[in-house]
């Protein structure tokens, strides 16, 4: 357990973005037998956007957001109240209102039915939650919550912290977060610049500001440029 603690504090050391994050904290879930993990971190501003890490599927974490079920996910409100780490089933949603017995089945169709999450707090109360789910209760994922839940909940806090302080400046948009190549070729297609006039612009190949932008497309969950602009437009401040 040491080692494998160790390995993780040393990966999020010399993480640098959204993906090294993500790929550090599934070394160490996948050898403590939690590897389907999710971190979601509040908006500081009303109405804002959270950010998303997650080994959840591309297909439900895009609907998720697009819907802003994180405003009554039952867990996320669970966490919201909750100051120490707690388990969940199919239970969190029955007593629940018609729209979170949804949001519930939803995620279960993607293969999250049960979970073990640790809520993060501050000086300003909740500002994020950390979940490790499951499809089903099965022996290895009851072992390691039962087993591991301390650790779980200490890496949870480490992961959190990592990622307030590198995600900081990175580009987000709509709680996902682009490379700065990324959101600089989605930024001056929303100013009505082809693929082409963008690679002029930042000097680079029509190609790559192409690729750039495709890569946007994908971690945004969406099928076209005019869509990824859609969402980049909907996540700037006012004013802006």
């Amino acid at each position: 357990m040491h080692q494998i603690f160790q390995s993780f504090i040393d990966g999020l050391a010399n993480s640098t973005d959204a993906a090294s994050l993500r790929a550090t904290i599934v070394a160490a879930a996948t050898r403590l037998d939690v590897p389907c993990f999710a971190y979601l971190a509040l908006p500081s501003r009303l109405r804002g956007a959270p950010q998303l890490i997650s080994t959840y599927p591309p297909a439900w974490t895009a609907h998720y957001l697009k819907q802003h079920y994180e405003r009554f996910d039952p867990v996320i409100v669970a966490a919201l109240r909750a100051t120490e780490p707690f388990e969940w089933g199919r239970e969190v949603a029955l007593n629940g209102s018609p729209t979170q017995r949804q949001l519930f089945e939803e995620a279960a169709a993607f293969g999250i039915r049960c979970g073990f999450t640790v809520p993060i707090h501050d000086s300003r109360g909740p500002v994020a939650a950390v979940t490790f789910a499951a499809d089903v209760p099965h022996a290895a994922f009851r072992h390691a919550i039962e087993k591991q839940g301390p650790t779980l909940q200490l890496m949870a806090m480490y992961f959190h912290a990592h990622a307030r302080r590198k995600l900081a400046s990175e580009r987000v948009v709509d709680g996902v977060a682009l490379s700065p190549r990324e959101y600089e070729c989605l930024a001056w297609a929303a100013r009505g610049k082809s693929a082409w006039e963008i690679g002029q612009i930042i000097g680079v190949s029509r190609r790559t500001a192409a690729f750039h932008l495709e890569n946007a497309k994908a971690k945004l969950g969406v099928r076209s440029v005019c869509q990824a602009v859609a969402r980049f437009a909907a996540s700037q401040p006012l004013g802006c």
